[in-house]
């Protein structure tokens, strides 16, 4: 199961890795749209009209001539160069052109604006300013990181030389200029570096070579918490299955500077944050303990009642895997007030947010004194809902948050109280390692029953209001022993509780009082079995069928219609009272000797019996009080008993007083409810089998009545 969850763990850090940075309008998926005043001046919304691929391809290819002649310090060059970067990137925030722009040359040129014209001109003013400085560059970084949004241009890219130059614009704040430009520029690198690593493992190794981690981690500490976000967005992606990446990440002292950005105020500086630390600390043991030693925990825990969905979703996620450390981590979690914000998340409207609550408190109830926290908080009641989720993910984290809570004990009858044994018995769950959870969750509760959970469960069954009876009631019945079943439903009276449910105007509560009252009948049967086939022969006499009507040793003749029929005194005094009584003058019995079967079952104790003489044999049984053919009789009629003649049969066992067929009857009813129910005389039959099933079950659950009967 830990495997499982592992995979789990796994496929979220899956979706969590994707963090593509939105680079036209905002700086990560939380931010507000950024207002970014160097490229809404671009003027390039014109040319992104309407327009044929052809006449798309020649304005790109006038834009790129436009970057290859004007690489130098003119004013007129730069200010070319930096309206041809917007008017590419313009058009590269529809992903349907990137391909066009692509093609046609712009990314060779793009990354030669990367950096700057090597020496100062004259201009013809005499000036030899820096014109647009950080501008143009800006504008190619901004360019190239929406062109990297396709993952098949990202190699295309770093191959042309970019990597070193977005990496060396990382540090262009080192020139000591701390201007809004400078932070812009520094973002879009950042943002750049982000894309082109996206999902791709050979290229954050190039980023790390290149020697970008460093310059991201410094960044980190800016004034600045645009560049905060977008340094962390850059190394959350470098950090994710990459563990040399992690490493350097981790020695160039990140935690403590990211711990920090936890507790900011700025929801996107926090969110990013967490995810470089999720993604840190993903499948590497080592970094989780130095995160933890660092002061993570409390930070990440405060995230939970964030006012951003991304963060409580990406905080619940890292307490998960911070929980999986050990058992003192698992109890720190829930004593620095873990729980009750995971258990509200789970109320949540976002499906990811309640899937990572629900992971994060399956791990969580791991632990013993979790356990009973987390049921004590009201988790059980979300959990179970989530079982009910189209959602084969959240599904199964909910399943093994439950798994866990059941291994306490003192959490059993919160399970049943509320109906949790019903909603884990009913629930349609999408994976099979879902319904191996729930058959174990399951299997756990049954273990728990005995001693003081059971005493505590009868005591609730006496005292707590109809609906938690029933409750309890229908759990008991299908998770107690089978040694208990006298206890809790005859001496503690909850078979009259699963009756009652038998005459409910409700059809769901008839059906699971249908469904418990077989469950409990085929488990007291398995204990000690009141089969409906016969005895073996009672000790006595049997002549033996060489005598069947023969005048041999004869001392009784019978004269039935004309007929004469031989016998002997002694066959018919050890097979029935009847016969006994006619001898002592007592008794009358009217004769139908002529049935061959009832002849040879008094000489030989047994006798073949077809469905179609059944019925007329099961009467002259009953008449001649012939209790061992009538029990052979009765095996035969259960043998043919169907949804058509239910209601016939049951009447023939009443009015020959056949209790194996009784109970046949009673057992075929309880078990296939879902039909009969169905049928005009349902009602009716219903009401008269009731008072017979509560002798039933008395019978089969006393254990001395048991062996009476076998």
């Amino acid at each position: 199961m830990e495997e499982q969850r592992r995979q789990q763990l796994s496929a979220t850090a899956q979706q969590r890795k994707g963090q593509k940075r939105k680079l036209e309008d905002v700086a990560t998926p939380l931010a507000a749209a950024e207002e970014d005043e160097a490229l809404e001046d671009g003027g390039a919304s014109e040319i992104c009209c309407q327009t044929s691929l052809e006449t798309l391809a020649d304005q790109v290819r006038d834009q790129v001539e436009v970057l290859e002649r004007a690489f130098s310090w003119r004013r007129a060059d730069r200010e070319a160069a930096k309206n041809a970067t917007h008017a590419l990137a313009d058009l590269a925030k529809n992903e349907e052109l990137v391909n066009v722009i692509v093609e046609n040359g712009a990314v060779p040129a793009l990354v030669r604006h990367l950096q700057e014209p090597t020496a100062l001109v004259m201009d013809g003013d005499g000036g030899g300013d820096r014109h647009f400085e950080h501008d143009v560059e800006k504008g190619s970084a901004f360019a190239l990181g929406l062109l990297a949004v396709k993952p098949e241009h990202q190699q295309l890219i770093v191959d042309a030389g970019s990597l070193p130059l977005l990496v060396g614009l990382l540090g262009r704040h080192r020139r000591g200029h701390h201007t809004r430009a400078v932070s812009s520029l520094i973002r879009r690198a950042a943002d750049a570096i982000t894309n082109l690593a996206h999902e791709n493992s050979t290229i954050k190794t190039f980023v790390r070579i290149e020697g970008g981690i460093p310059p991201l981690v410094e960044l980190l500490e800016s004034a600045d918490p645009k560049v905060q976000r977008a340094a962390a967005g850059a190394l959350r992606t470098l950090a994710f299955k990459n563990d040399e990446n992690k490493n350097q990440i981790v020695e160039c002292n990140a935690l403590p500077t990211l711990i920090l950005m936890l507790r900011s105020h700025d929801a996107a500086v926090h969110y990013e944050a967490v995810g470089v630390i999720g993604n840190l600390v993903h499948s590497s043991p080592n970094i989780k303990k130095e995160v933890i030693a660092a002061g993570a925990l409390q930070p990440v825990i405060d995230l939970l009642s964030s006012c951003c969905t991304e963060s409580q979703r990406e905080a619940a996620l890292l307490l998960g895997q911070f929980a999986a450390t050990d058992s003192d981590c698992k109890v720190h979690i829930v004593q620095r007030g873990a729980v009750r914000p995971l258990i509200s998340m789970l109320q949540s409207n976002d499906a990811q947010l309640k899937e990572m609550s629900a992971f994060a408190l399956g791990r969580l109830a791991q632990d013993s004194h979790n356990q009973a926290g987390i049921a004590y908080e009201g988790g059980l009641v979300p959990l179970l809902k989530l079982l009910d989720s189209k959602n084969g993910s959240l599904q199964h984290n909910a399943a093994f948050a439950l798994y866990g809570i059941a291994d306490n004990e003192d959490n059993v009858s919160g399970f049943m109280s509320i109906g949790g044994v019903q909603k884990l018995q009913e629930g349609e769950f999408i994976v099979q390692a879902t319904k191996d959870c729930v058959a174990k969750t399951l299997k756990r509760l049954e273990e728990k029953i005995h001693d003081r959970v059971l005493k505590h469960l009868l005591y609730m069954m006496r005292i707590e209001e109809k609906l938690i009876q029933r409750r309890i009631a229908l759990a008991l019945a299908h998770l107690c022993s089978p040694e208990d079943q006298r206890t809790i439903f005859i001496d503690n009276n909850g078979l009259d509780v699963l009756l009652s449910l038998l005459g409910s105007s409700n059809s769901k509560q008839q059906e699971d009082g249908f469904v418990a009252l077989f469950k409990l009948a085929n488990k007291a049967m398995a204990l000690s079995p009141m089969d409906a086939a016969p005895p073996s022969p009672t000790p006595q006499v049997y002549l033996g069928e060489r005598f069947v009507n023969s005048s041999t040793i004869s001392d009784v003749t019978f004269l039935v219609e004309g007929r004469r029929f031989y016998a002997h005194r002694i066959a018919l005094l050890a097979s029935s009272d009847a016969f006994r009584a006619m001898f002592d003058g007592g008794y009358r019995v009217p004769l139908t000797f002529e049935i061959f079967p009832v002849r040879r079952f008094i000489y030989t104790g047994s006798v073949e019996i077809s469905t179609d003489v059944a019925q007329d044999l099961l009467r002259a049984a009953d008449q001649y009080l012939l209790e061992g053919l009538k029990r052979l009789c009765e095996y035969a009629i259960a043998q043919v008993v169907n949804l058509d003649n239910i209601y016939s049969m049951y009447e023939l066992s009443e009015a020959y007083n056949a209790l194996s067929l009784k109970q046949t009857c009673i057992l075929f009813i309880l078990e296939h409810f879902d039909k009969t129910r169905t049928k005009p005389w349902h009602s009716e039959l219903i009401a008269r089998i009731i008072p017979e099933m509560r002798n039933y079950f008395d019978r089969i659950l006393r254990p001395s009545q048991r062996k009476s009967h076998l």
